[in-house]
C-alpha cells in the first residue's frame, strides 16, 4: 500500500513551567509542528506533584515539573514522546511511575520507559489518517541503577529505562600501556578488583588489556579511544526496530546520548553513528538523536534521515520547583538556603552553564515528509530560545529569522554529505 506521512521533531523538552498558548509566538511555532501528522519531542524532566522521592543520583539537575506542564506540550501538538534520557530517574521509581500516568492521563503516545526491560524498550503506536507509527526510544545517558531489568519466569522485572550503553576502550601504546601499570601498582588503585578477580569474581582480562579503576585499556600500535553500542543493547534495539517494522508503516528512533567525541559537543560519537546506522539498516525510517543540548549534522543513510541532535526545544533548567539536599550540599549549601540560591551558586551567578550557552539556546524544528517508505524532502525552521533573557523568562522556543543558526547546522551536516539549501529563512534538504 502506497503511504505519504509528514513528521515534525525537535530535541529536549526540558520543561518547568506552562507557556502561554495566547502567544503569538506560540502559535507560529505551533503551526509548524502541527502542519505534520506525527510530532516527537524527548520530555527530559519527571512529571508529578511531588509524590515521588528523590534519587541519591541524578541527571545534573533533580527535574521535576508539575503535571499541567504537559497541558503546554498538547497544545504545542505534540503526540509522541520519549521518555528515556539522564532525567528519567531523578525521583526514582516513584517520579517513573507517576510520569508515565501523567502522560497516559493527557493522551500521549510514549516509550522508553517502563516497570521491567520489556515495557521500556518495546515499541508504541500512534495511528494516523496516514498511516501507522512506531516509536522506540532509548538513551545511553544513564546510571546502571536506572536500567530497567528484564523479567524472568521466576523473578519480576525492574523499573527503569531502555538502555543503549557505550563501551568504550581506550588505546595505549606499549611504552604508555607500561607506565599505565606501573602507577597502578604505585598506587594500588586495582588492589580490591585484582584481589576478587583471582577469586573470580570479575571475569579474567585478556593479554592486552588493563584496567585503570573503572577503565578499560588496550595495548595498540596508537592511542586513541574507540566507542561501540554495548552487543547486548544493540541486537535487542535492533529486534524491536524489525518487529516494529511488521507492524508499523513507519518507524521511528529516539536516541538521548550527552556522549560527545573528544571536546567538541556538535560531534556525534562513534557509536552514536554506529548505533544510529544500525537502527535504519534494521528497518527504522528516522532516527532522532537528542542529549548534547546543541545541534549536531543531520545524515542521509540509505535514504532515511538521521538527526545526531536537534538541540533544545524548551530549556527551563533553572526554574525548577525544588531541590533534595544532595544538590545543596554538593555547593557548600545549608538549610537556611533555597532553590535560587542552589541555582545561582551553580551558575555563578548566571555567568555560566547552558543558560548562558548561546549554542544551547538555539535550534531546529525538523519537519519531513516520506512516501512508501522513502524520505522525499527535509524542512528546518530555526528557533530561539530567549538567549540573554533572565532565567525565568528564557527556554520557550520562536521561530527565528536568524540565518546563521542554519548555517552552523548546514556546516555541521556537510562532513555527512548533506546539503541543506537556506531560502527565505527555511533550512531545505531533498532527495
Amino acid at each position: 500500500m502506497e503511504t505519504k506521512m509528514t513528521f515534525s521533531a525537535t530535541g529536549d523538552s526540558f520543561i518547568t513551567r506552562c507557556c502561554p498558548q495566547e502567544d503569538a509566538e506560540f502559535q507560529k511555532v505551533k503551526e509548524v509542528l502541527k502542519s505534520a501528522e506525527a510530532r516527537f519531542t524527548n520530555l527530559e524532566t519527571t512529571v508529578h506533584d511531588m509524590e515521588a522521592f528523590p534519587s541519591a543520583q541524578s541527571g545534573g539537575t533533580w527535574a521535576v515539573a508539575p503535571p499541567k506542564v504537559l497541558e503546554t506540550l498538547r497544545n504545542y501538538g505534540f503526540n509522541l514522546i520519549g521518555t528515556a534520557n539522564n532525567h528519567s530517574m531523578d525521583y526514582s521509581y516513584g517520579g517513573l511511575e507517576a510520569t508515565g500516568r501523567y502522560l497516559k492521563n493527557y493522551g500521549f503516545t510514549y516509550a522508553g520507559t517502563g516497570k521491567h526491560l520489556a515495557e521500556a524498550g518495546a515499541p508504541a503506536f500512534l495511528d494516523c489518517l496516514s498511516g501507522r507509527v512506531a516509536l522506540i526510544a532509548a538513551t545511553s545517558s544513564l546510571f546502571d541503577s536506572w536500567v530497567a531489568g528484564e523479567q524472568r519466569r521466576d523473578m519480576v522485572g525492574r523499573p527503569g529505562v531502555n538502555p543503549l550503553r557505550v563501551s568504550t576502550e581506550y588505546l595505549l601504546e606499549p611504552e604508555e600501556f607500561e607506565v599505565l601499570k606501573r602507577i597502578a601498582s604505585k598506587t594500588g588503585i586495582n588492589a580490591y578488583d585484582d584481589m576478587i578477580r583471582k577469586e573470580g569474581f570479575l571475569p579474567k582480562l585478556q593479554e592486552d588489556e588493563f584496567m585503570l579503576g573503572q577503565y578499560v585499556f588496550k595495548k595498540s600500535h596508537v592511542s586513541g579511544v574507540i566507542t561501540k553500542p554495548d552487543k547486548k543493547d544493540m541486537e535487542r534495539l535492533e529486534k524491536t526496530v524489525r518487529q516494529a517494522v511488521n507492524q508499523a508503516d513507519y518507524v521511528l528512533v529516539s536516541i538521548h546520548s550527552h556522549q560527545i567525541k573528544g571536546t567538541d559537543k556538535n560531534e556525534p560519537t562513534d557509536f552514536l553513528v554506529t548505533a544510529s546506522r544500525r537502527c535504519i539498516d534494521a528497518g527504522a525510517h528516522a532516527v532522532i538523536g537528542h542529549g548534547p543540548h546543541v545541534l549536531r549534522g543531520i545524515e542521509i543513510y540509505k535514504g532515511k534521515p538521521v538527526f545526531y541532535s536537534l538541540g533544545n526545544f524548551i530549556f527551563q533548567s533553572e526554574t525548577v520547583s525544588a531541590l533534595p539536599s544532595d544538590f545543596y550540599e554538593k555547593y557548600g549549601l545549608g538549610h537556611d538556603h533555597d532553590t535560587v540560591d542552589a541555582l545561582l551558586k551553580r551558575s555563578g551567578n548566571g555567568t555560566k552553564g547552558l543558560s548562558t550557552d548561546k549554542n544551547a539556546l538555539e535550534s531546529v524544528i525538523a519537519r519531513w515528509t516520506m512516501e512508501d517508505g522513502g524520505l522525499k524532502e527535509i524542512k528546518l525552521f530555526p528557533i530561539e530560545l530567549g538567549y540573554g533573557l533572565p532565567p525565568y523568562r528564557l527556554g520557550r522556543p520562536k521561530i527565528s529569522d536568524r540565518m546563521d543558526i542554519l548555517e552552523r547546522l548546514q556546516a555541521l551536516s556537510k562532513p555527512f554529505g548533506t546539503e541543506i539549501h537556506i531560502h527565505d529563512g527555511i533550512g531545505t534538504v531533498r532527495l
